[in-house]
């Protein structure tokens, strides 16, 4: 891979971006990851930019493009269609740059983004079923007003400015071999790609996509609605800017699967007490998955893209994680269906130290005598080897036909 003459944009354009950012953006660090560089068998770093400005590397590109446009003459304002992190970047570089900011989104998107979104003083138009009208709905309004319609990607400017990642990775780390991207409309990775293989063409960069819409990786072409934990880089075609970049630039494209990004972004939560969305640890996921092996010498920087989590995600990873692990027991029983009968139950797991989250009884649809209640409990315990000790308990106490809907070696 290497530098193209055809190319619409270029290191120098990354360089000015990077000047036009400066006052605006953090320089975001770079985090050792021992976790990580134990279980992929290379050393790896994670490049934090879920510590972003808005929480995500899309102000870099917003900023620039603001500039670029004001440099053109005067600007009557901005508009775009997202429900996202787009639409926090272009709400946070209008507030910064003094212009008017106009922002359609779906239906139901998350209010943490419209309200972060309009703290930046953006007006937000939430009248659309679905981002493709709500596009439609931002052209009209750059038609009707003159206002200046931004791409999420598909700019050369908005390129630009996500490449000055590149250039930081370049400055920050002496011995860069890999470079592991979120790849979606393609901005980012084709940005960082300039930025670090005109310097060091020897640099291996791998764009990461999510299984469930991976048009660069030769997915098939997706139409509704795409459920995945990554929704910020389910961008379903390559980009007429983006992809020959993409193209040229990239040395690899891999995909993830879901379980591989839950996976990934609870280990983050957990060992690099990093918060981090589905589309900004799909890096993560290829190493922990094997989809991406790190460099044998060297080291492998994983960008992490994003860290606006939809808190309604939350429970459900962590409950995941802790049945995976072996820390949460799940069983049925059949009780007396008398006074005291859930009680001994209880009793005789909480002595050998499981500790009761949750009781439902089970009347309908199970095969009981008249005198008898079926319940379903969840506990939480220390483990495989605990909960083996537990039920072997219960069985002990006569309670021979518990069964377990969870993991228990």
């Amino acid at each position: 891979m290497g530098p193209d003459d055809s190319a619409s944009i270029g290191v120098d354009d990354i360089r000015d971006a990077a000047v036009v950012v400066a006052d605006v953006i953090k320089h975001t660090p770079v985090v050792a990851s021992l976790s990580l560089t134990h279980r992929a068998g290379g050393e790896v770093v994670l490049k934090a930019e879920n510590l972003q400005v808005t929480g995500a590397f899309k102000i870099r590109g917003a900023t620039n493009k603001l500039a670029t446009l004001q440099r053109r003459g005067t600007l009557a304002g901005v508009t775009a269609a997202s429900a996202g992190n787009h639409a926090l970047a272009l709400a946070s570089a209008a507030q910064a740059a003094h212009v008017p900011c106009e922002i359609f989104v779906p239906i139901g998107a998350p209010i943490t983004k419209i309200e972060a979104a309009q703290k930046f003083g953006a007006v937000i138009h939430e009248v659309a079923p679905s981002l493709e009208d709500a596009l439609a709905l931002a052209v009209t309004l750059s038609e009707e007003s003159g206002y200046v319609l931004c791409h999420p990607y598909d700019d050369p400017a908005v390129i630009a400015g996500q490449g000055t990642l590149g250039l930081e990775l370049l400055d920050d780390i002496d011995d860069l071999a890999t470079v592991v991207v979120p790849l979606g409309g393609g901005g980012l990775a084709s940005g960082i790609a300039i930025a670090v293989k005109s310097a060091r063409p020897q640099v291996r960069v791998v764009g990461v996509q999510t299984a469930a819409c991976a048009p660069y990786a030769g997915g098939t072409p997706r139409s509704g609605p795409i459920a995945t934990l990554a929704d910020g880089i389910a961008v379903k075609h390559p980009g007429i800017v983006t992809g020959p970049l993409v193209e040229q630039w990239l040395d690899e494209v891999v995909t993830v699967d879901e379980e591989a990004i839950a996976d990934a972004m609870v280990l983050l939560m957990d060992r690099a007490k990093l918060y981090v969305e589905g589309a900004g640890a799909v890096g993560v996921a290829a190493l922990l998955s094997g989809t991406v092996v790190p460099a044998a010498s060297g080291t492998t920087c994983v960008v992490l893209s994003g860290g606006n989590v939809d808190l309604g995600v939350v429970p459900g990873l962590i409950r995941r994680h802790e049945t995976s692990a072996g820390r949460r027991l799940v069983v049925f029983a059949k009780i007396d269906d008398r006074p005291g009968g859930l009680a001994q139950l209880l009793a005789v797991f909480g002595a050998a130290g499981a500790n009761l989250v949750a009781v439902e009884h089970l009347r309908e649809g199970v095969n009981l005598h008249v005198r008898e209640t079926e319940v379903h409990c969840t506990f939480e315990v220390r483990g495989h080897d605990h909960a083996v000790t537990i039920i072997d308990a219960a069985k002990a106490a006569g309670y021979d036909d518990v069964r377990v809907d969870s993991p228990v070696r």
